[in-house]
């Protein structure tokens, strides 16, 4: 028994995040003792920090961040003028370093050069104006064309994912990309890695991206070392490292499996055993995807081509473009989907676009699924808006949290959308992690998007827009088979809280956008 918690507490110590702290924590110290020994000239330091706080609030009113990412950093910079001036500039602001974003200028240039010729915006015209307009950003501001000819299949559980996803697997024979937020080990990711290693032993190009504080506490350190000497070439994104000044604000939360190029899947589900209620963290978990086998899937292919670029070098895109695609029903081709991704680095919020352009376009309903509703002033009043015009608009989030803070926020975001009619539930079995919209039996979206700020301007995220594709049908009878197990919240609910608890969701509002 003591041998078992010695084991625990070395291993612990050893763990990278505890090293890395530490490294910290000797930054600071040592920052401090500077401070210490050069007290006299600390009047010159006191002013350069205001200088530098000064700074960083006209910088904050002066960019193109949502309003409320500007307060919740403004606030605490006034209130501590020494230091906050210079944790925003080692924490704050949606990018990444100059180098970086040069780099990842690449990557757009390559997504316009084999995307760009597919545009047909124009083709969505028999769906009217709005779905054309949709489409129109979507091609100038995601470089995400809208196709038709593919065929759509809406998962809605993980549960049901992961057989048809090592079936898919099983299919590949030119090359197979992985590219998640999360991967551990276990039953979902053996399972695949059995797969894959025996793929590229068979001659398939096999590729895999993780990132790394995603998965930092559920792969071991090292881990891409150890998939390429198992004849898989994977990469890490934005790797942590120990210094105080490394922006990680940033990481890539997408999660897309893709198969020669012609099967593609996407949604919230990651590659760990909570995702297919192999385990049990947090009651059920609700997760969602959709599998899209056809022309789109060149879009997604690029997609993770270009990541590829960023993290290991230049290839050639073109060679990856399937040489034929699959057969598929021949009503796939009355219809569009339209993947599409979002960076943090082009000052386009495509995620949130995409959403808003939802809601205002809705004239029936609007049901969607979250598992965090820490939405901008934007979404919140385009909610709004819409409840007190008539539109049904219906939100289900979880009702067990894997973050209690977190859960809080949400929760605290519930009352005005209440006042202005949106009906909220929260679905009793568990943690609902899906990411769907689905809007008037007409268009949709699943994808990585949460409503939260790190979703909609700081991370890499994807989806699928959808119009008049059938399986929206399918996205809406899950909703409502959620909803019957779900407990709907009241306004008096939210206002029989006590006073403190009251201000203390009002603080956590203010500051959500740095959660």
């Amino acid at each position: 028994m003591i041998g078992r918690i010695l084991r625990r507490i070395g291993k612990a110590l050893c763990h990278r995040v505890t090293v890395t702290l530490l490294l910290m924590g000797v930054q600071v110290a040592l920052f401090l003792l500077v401070m210490t020994e050069f007290s006299e000239y600390f009047v010159y330091f006191y002013w350069l920090c205001i200088v530098l706080s000064v700074i960083a609030v006209l910088w904050i009113v002066g960019n193109r961040s949502d309003p409320g990412y500007k307060i919740a950093w403004i606030i605490p910079i006034l209130l501590f003028p020494v230091f906050g001036g210079l944790i925003y500039l080692l924490l704050g602001g949606s990018r990444l370093s100059a180098r970086q974003r040069r780099r990842m200028s690449v990557m757009e240039t390559q997504m316009s050069g084999a995307l760009d010729p597919d545009w047909k915006a124009e083709a969505l015209r028999p769906f009217g104006q709005d779905a054309v307009n949709q489409s129109r950003y979507l091609e100038q501001y995601a470089h995400g064309p809208a196709y038709s000819n593919t065929e759509a299949v809406y998962f809605p559980l993980g549960d049901d994912l992961f057989p048809r996803m090592l079936e898919e697997l099983e299919k590949a024979e030119r090359y197979i990309f992985l590219e998640y937020f999360i991967i551990q080990e276990g039953t979902f990711w053996d399972a695949i890695l059995e797969v894959l290693e025996r793929k590229a032993a068979a001659g398939v190009d096999v590729r895999v991206i993780y990132d790394d504080i995603g998965s930092l506490f559920t792969l071991p350190v090292r881990y891409a070392e150890k998939l390429e000497a198992r004849g898989i070439r994977c990469c890490a994104f934005n790797r942590m490292a120990p210094v105080l000044s490394l922006r990680l604000n940033n990481r890539d939360h997408r999660k897309l499996c893709i198969i020669d190029g012609h099967t593609g899947i996407t949604g919230g589900i990651n590659l760990a055993d909570e995702y297919i209620n192999a385990v049990v963290k947090y009651g059920h978990w609700k997760d969602t995807a959709i599998l899209l086998r056809g022309e789109a899937v060149w879009s997604m292919t690029v997609m993770f081509l270009t990541m590829w670029d960023y993290i290991r070098g230049h290839e050639d895109l073109e060679q990856f473009r399937p040489a034929s695609l699959p057969e598929i029903p021949a009503e796939c081709g009355s219809y569009f989907v339209q993947p599409y991704t979002d960076s943090p680095l082009d000052g386009e919020p495509v995620g949130e676009t995409v959403y808003l352009n939802l809601i205002s376009k809705a004239r029936q309903y609007v049901y969607l699924t979250t598992p965090y509703l820490i939405i901008s002033d934007s979404v919140n009043t385009a909610l709004c808006n819409a409840a007190k015009s008539g539109v049904d608009v219906r939100i289900i989030t979880p009702h067990i949290p894997d973050k209690k803070v977190i859960f809080e926020v949400t929760r605290a975001h519930y009352e005005p959308l209440l006042e202005a009619g949106v009906k909220i539930y929260e679905y009793t079995p568990g943690f609902i992690h899906a990411k769907n919209f689905v809007v008037d039996d007409r268009y949709g979206t699943v994808g990585t998007v949460n409503m939260d700020y790190r979703s909609m301007f700081l991370h890499f995220e994807d989806g699928v827009w959808l119009c008049g594709a059938p399986c929206l049908g399918d996205i809406k009878a899950d909703f409502l088979r959620t909803q019957a197990v779900s407990e709907r919240i009241t306004l008096e609910r939210c206002r029989s809280h006590s006073g403190v608890r009251r201000l203390f969701r009002a603080v956590l509002r203010v500051l959500a956008p740095m959660m």
